[in-house]
């Protein structure tokens, strides 16, 4: 199929300037346009903002994309070091897990300090949190 802005830009579930911000950062390819200057994007364009978002959903930023997209474009620029980027995402990845974890804990055992419902000049969570 082929689809103008608009309707590419609502089933890729974004707006027309993501649209353009993305042809203007070299994430998406500039489109074929009509003898009017309309853009027209294809299926191939859908998946590959879709691509995008779910990346960013994932916590990587437009720069990191950039970078992975060399590897499916094939693009050698890009693709050069993909085994470094990638090692050094995995471990900021393993660093925030850590985090998460050892936030998870603290927030189990504040929640431990206060087993009933008492009066908030009571709290030994919000004493916790000032005193210790």
């Amino acid at each position: 199929m082929r689809y103008r802005i608009s309707v590419f830009a609502e089933k890729c579930g974004v707006n027309k300037e993501t649209i353009r911000y993305y042809e203007q950062k070299a994430l998406l390819k500039e489109p074929y346009r009509t003898n009017v200057g309309y853009r027209i994007y294809s299926d191939a364009d859908v998946k590959r903002v879709k691509f995008i978002k779910r990346l960013q959903d994932l916590g990587f930023s437009l720069s990191e994309i950039h970078k992975l997209l060399g590897v499916v474009d094939n693009d050698e620029v890009r693709c050069k070091n993909i085994f470094e980027f990638v090692s050094q995402k995995e471990s900021e990845i393993q660093d925030q897990i850590a985090d998460l974890k050892r936030i998870d804990s603290m927030l189990k055992d504040l929640k431990s300090r206060c087993p009933d419902q008492k009066a908030i000049q009571q709290c030994p969570i919000i004493e916790s949190l000032i005193f210790d």
